[in-house]
């Protein structure tokens, strides 16, 4: 069994967040029944965690993969647990899934022993780790995609693009779809298809994550929730609750310095 290093325990959790890749590596507690805008890598740095999808039993993983839009809760007891989400347009749940051996299916998700939990664990080890996070999952991705089978749909992945760097007002539906030559319906069932979320519940998590970014980055959780386009703090709370299962103060207190700080 894996020892611990006694350094780490005493650091706090930290998030990492780039144009297609969302990170969060610290201790969990008990997650209700949420879902999530984008597929999910989970990686149990040091124990097995509980994962229950919804309908069904708990069950117990090392790593697993979670489809985007697929509600589930887990269960960490207080052990540090590193959660990767890709954006369905940059290689998405397929990138992912290659990141699981001896794989199992579990009521529509993916349980396996997880690879790349030795480097993940070294983020979480580092005092410095924010610092290197994002070359840490470069490389991680440059193992897990000659690996994956499918690439998304162009149209779509454009669209995805489009959405991240948007700000302020989103833009029609329809306005969207005519920008890639489909119609406001079939962008809806397309979109649907290949990220596995509606539109508007993509839209969602993009605004998630503005919100998060805002938050790392040293503004209060009122401040980034107005950035954010929430129409208040308990609406931005609401919706974090609804994504990750747990109040915002679960994992955005106590932050770990990021890159430029000490």
């Amino acid at each position: 069994m894996y020892e611990r290093a006694a350094k780490a325990d005493g650091l706090g959790p930290f998030w990492h967040l780039d144009q297609a890749r969302t990170l969060f590596v610290g201790p969990l507690q008990h997650n209700g029944l949420h879902q999530h805008g984008a597929p999910v890598y989970l990686a149990g740095l040091y124990e097995a965690f509980e994962l229950r999808l919804e309908g069904a039993d708990w069950r117990q993983c090392r790593g697993a993969v979670i489809p985007a839009g697929c509600r589930h809760e887990l269960r960490v007891h207080g052990q540090p647990i590193a959660v990767f989400y890709i954006e369905p347009g940059a290689d998405g749940i397929g990138s992912l899934t290659t990141l699981l051996g001896d794989v199992r299916e579990v009521g529509g998700a993916l349980a396996g022993r997880p690879h790349g939990r030795n480097l993940l664990r070294e983020l979480w080890e580092d005092r410095h780790g924010p610092q290197w996070t994002g070359q840490a999952l470069d490389d991680l991705l440059t193992f897990a995609r000659p690996r994956a089978c499918r690439q998304p749909d162009a149209r779509v992945a454009r669209i995805m693009a489009d959405l991240g760097h948007q700000s302020g007002t989103p833009m029609p539906a329809a306005r969207l779809a005519a920008s890639v030559g489909l119609s406001a319906s079939r962008l809806q069932h397309l979109f649907t298809r290949e990220a596995g979320v509606p539109l508007r519940r993509y839209r969602a998590w993009q605004r998630m994550r503005v919100a998060i970014d805002a938050i790392i980055g040293g503004d209060n959780f009122t401040t980034a929730a107005h950035l954010a386009g929430f129409s208040d703090q308990a609406h931005f709370n609401h919706d974090f609750r609804r994504t990750f299962g747990a109040p915002p103060s679960v994992s955005l207190a106590r932050l770990r310095p990021g890159i430029g700080d000490a």
